[in-house]
């Protein structure tokens, strides 16, 4: 603990650093603020002893009116500033943990609950809206407290030992309990994120949990998530309200006592009873700072904790947006050769995993359809994540139209891939913004005519709203969004095309479709197919065999069904007929 938190202070310092003159100019007008609040009670002293003397009273009135204004427009103007403040330093973390993940890795994001990485982007920097203020608060706490102190013993020496006394006794208890209130936060919202990552898995595989019957049991258990979170904000309020019971009593107690020494002294002669009334003032607003102080120390450690888990996203390694390595005065020349080449790649998920693919050697020919089989844990999707650079090799190295990956940046190796994903996500907006994702300058009719591709511009047309129809409140079948994928990857198609089994989950006459579209597309550049359907390799010019993270066969489907055994197991166990007289095992 004790190594963390400077690292969470240096956290929380960061994010405020760029709005310091704001700091500044709210620190100026809250000391401003507690200049009228100090002399308020000397000027109330001013006019009883005006009083006492028969002297005129308003100009003693009139400046103590004059403090009461300048300091309620003071205040005002400060809380207005704060508040724009802390909005924006919220805004400034949102800003930096959402840039955060999208330019991160791949695997370093997949590695953690989409829930928990919500909850860090949206309550954790919320916490830091009082915190933002809490720095400036501290220190007019601090000032005011001084000052107030230093006028009390202008007044009355005894009566400021007395009062001394009782802030040092309510002082050391709730120093002795402000520790655990940034524990006791820590905890709370960690128990949130928690919560978070359990609610957001369990609803995205809501039709499995209703198929299973396993909705009361799911809604138990993420019930218990939430029962945990509420039982660790239980505890942190707790915490919260001893502190203040303890900080309100202790001031209460020291009323009491220094109003019944004051009245004692007053009765000797040894008070003014216009001093006495001025160091009361003084008393009363010694609640101001002190409670001021216990608020921002309070918000302080709520900031610090959310620094602390903010921090933790540093962990999550970023992609390089420039270089490796300096562009070769010589390349091969973009129509010889294979687009892609593998070289003794391999490759794993962490230090500590085992390879994913271990050593392989491969080549991608520039046109032609490529299919990619095996079972699974073959290594077949760790392909796609080194050619799309979500993971980069341990050993070995890609090539790009014979230049090794790390001379592009990772756009440049993007920009000539498109990819079609199994789970084929849409993303908010429309079909057209859909179908745009890659290229948002593509005209109407290039969408339209990435859409007759996959056949479904005719459904697109029955829309009322057509390209405009907004997917959020349209029934968007798995294999219309699979087709909406790939119509986004077929526009403006780059030189490789990457589908990740495109045809899993359309119907037989959309299949022969698709297949279709894949077929015009291999006459002109790459395509690149992970298959486990017969349909998508039977048209394959070149089948990949992978397994255990190696190549272990290559040929055509008539071939490898003739020589591989691993091949001809797999056809069998996904029951696929061919015209072939040796699928009866060898």
């Amino acid at each position: 603990m004790g190594m963390a938190e400077p690292t969470r202070i240096r956290t929380l310092l960061a994010l405020l650093r760029p709005h310091r003159r704001t700091m500044l100019l709210g620190l100026v007008l809250g000391l401003a603020a507690n200049g009228a609040g100090l002399a308020t009670p000397m000027v109330t002293k001013w006019v009883l002893d005006s009083l006492g003397d028969g002297v005129e009273l308003v100009r003693p009135v009139g400046v103590l009116l004059a403090l009461v204004v300048v300091g309620v427009a003071i205040t005002l103007w400060q809380w207005l500033l704060l508040g724009r403040l802390a909005q924006r330093v919220v805004l400034d973390a949102r800003t930096s943990v959402i840039r955060r993940y999208f330019q991160a890795r791949v695997g370093d994001l997949q590695r953690r609950s989409t829930g928990e990485l919500v909850t860090r982007a949206t309550s954790d920097t919320g916490l830091l809206h009082e915190a933002s203020g809490s720095m400036i608060g501290l220190i007019n706490a601090a000032v005011g407290l001084v000052g107030t102190l230093v006028l009390m013993g202008v007044l009355d020496l005894t009566l400021l030992c007395w009062t001394l006394a009782a802030v040092v006794v309510v002082s050391a208890m709730m120093a002795a309990l402000l520790p655990r209130i940034g524990t006791a936060q820590t905890a709370a919202q960690e128990s949130v994120g928690r919560l978070g990552g359990t609610l957001e898995g369990a609803l995205r595989a809501i039709r499995t949990v209703k198929a299973s019957r396993a909705e009361a049991r799911q809604s138990g258990y993420v019930i218990d998530q939430a029962r945990d979170a509420a039982a660790h904000g239980i505890r942190a309020a707790r915490i919260t309200a001893t502190v203040w019971t303890i900080a309100w009593t202790g001031i209460q107690l020291a009323v009491i006592l220094i109003l019944g020494v004051g009245a004692w002294r007053a009765h000797l002669g040894l008070l003014e009873v216009s001093t006495l009334v001025a160091f009361l003032l003084y008393v009363f607003q010694l609640m101001g700072p002190i409670t001021e102080l216990t608020q921002n120390v309070t918000a302080l450690q709520a900031g610090i904790a959310a620094a602390g888990r903010l921090n933790e996203l540093a962990a999550i390694e970023l992609e390089p947006t420039s270089r490796q390595r300096p562009v070769p005065t010589v390349i091969d020349a973009p129509d010889r050769g294979p687009v892609l080449t593998l070289r003794a790649v391999t490759a794993r998920y962490g230090p500590e995993a085992p390879p994913a693919l271990r050593g392989v050697d491969l080549e991608i020919a520039r046109r032609g359809h490529t299919a990619i089989v095996g079972p699974s844990g073959a290594g077949k999707t760790t392909l796609f994540s080194l050619l799309l650079r979500f993971l980069e090799p341990d050993s070995g190295e890609v090539l790009l139209d014979g230049r090794p990956y790390a001379t592009y940046t990772h756009d440049e190796v993007r920009a000539r891939l498109a990819y079609v994903e199994q789970e084929t996500p849409v993303v908010p907006g429309t079909i057209g913004d859909n179908v745009r994702f890659t290229h948002p300058d593509a005209t109407d009719a290039e969408v339209r005519t990435a859409l007759e591709a996959v056949r479904l511009a005719d459904k697109v047309d029955e829309l009322p709203d057509g390209l405009d129809t907004s997917l959020a409140s349209t029934d968007v079948s798995g294999g219309q969004r699979q087709r909406i994928a790939l119509a986004r990857a077929l526009l403006r198609t780059p030189d490789v095309l990457l589908l990740d089994e495109a045809t899993a989950q359309v119907d037989g006459l959309t299949e022969a479709a698709l297949h279709e579209c894949i077929t015009q597309r291999a006459a002109d550049g790459a395509v690149v197919t992970i298959a486990h359907r017969l349909s998508t390799v039977l048209d394959a010019d070149r089948i990949i065999v992978l397994d255990d993270g190696r190549v272990r066969a290559q040929g055509t489907h008539q071939e490898l069904i003739a020589s591989d055994e691993l091949y001809r197991r797999l056809v069998e166990a996904l029951r696929i007929a061919a015209d072939q007289p040796s699928l009866s095992p060898a």
